[in-house]
């Protein structure tokens, strides 16, 4: 399912963007009105304004109706590796390119049992190196047991921002946290389930099933 078809005709701003956004938009403003008195102003002007427009549409946040499905995806992207792990557990990374909603869903229903910081680097999210990367470690406590999800910052995202805290309760497809400017999110599907989607599939947060039923 594509992003347009995913989205509802209501579409708002990400929570987490003040920092990013009010500056830009307010600089945009004031240049804007100094070009009245003088044009060279426009210089600065132009490339604030675009620069405007551009977060603005990066920071989108619509709507959406949730999918059919034990695991939703927790973010739109591309299916970037599908790996087995020690533990029985199926890795699945979806890499989230600047083009992409930033805003990440539940992958299901359940309660938030922990969310931890971890320090790291910054190196492009599609690195195979980037499991080291600053990320935030969330884990669910659901009907299949522990569900493990990952933020990862990538090369120009440093900034995550969780929504939700430990001990909450979250629907499946509800907004749970933000990543600024181009990352991946992992998620670990538990031993005995297999993947319903292959490597260069497009996932929709949300929306998209990530397990086979």
């Amino acid at each position: 399912m594509s992003d347009d078809s995913a989205k509802s005709s209501r579409v708002r701003l990400a929570r987490g963007v003040s920092p990013w956004l009010i500056p830009t938009a307010a600089a945009a403003a004031a240049t804007a009105l100094l070009t009245r008195k003088d044009r060279r102003w426009a210089l600065a002007a132009a490339p604030l304004s675009a620069l405007t427009g551009g977060m603005l549409w990066f920071f989108r946040d619509p709507d959406r109706t949730p999918g059919e499905g034990r695991i939703l995806s927790p973010a739109d992207g591309v299916v970037q590796s599908i790996d087995p792990w020690p533990d029985g557990r199926t890795r699945v990374a979806i890499f989230m390119s600047p083009l992409n909603v930033h805003v990440n869903r539940a992958p299901l229903a359940g309660n938030v049992a922990s969310v931890q910081h971890v320090a790291g680097g910054f190196l492009p999210a599609f690195n195979k190196d980037s499991d080291q990367n600053e990320r935030v470690v969330w884990h669910f406590e659901t009907a299949l047991g522990d569900i493990e999800m990952v933020q990862i910052a990538g090369a120009v995202a440093r900034r995550i921002v969780p929504y939700v805290s430990t001990g909450a309760k979250v629907a499946q497809a509800e907004r749970i946290g933000l990543i600024r400017f181009g990352s991946r999110v992992d998620i670990y599907l538990p031993e005995g389930i297999s993947p319903a989607v292959s490597v260069g599939d497009k996932t929709v947060a949300g929306v998209t099933r990530i397990d086979r039923g």
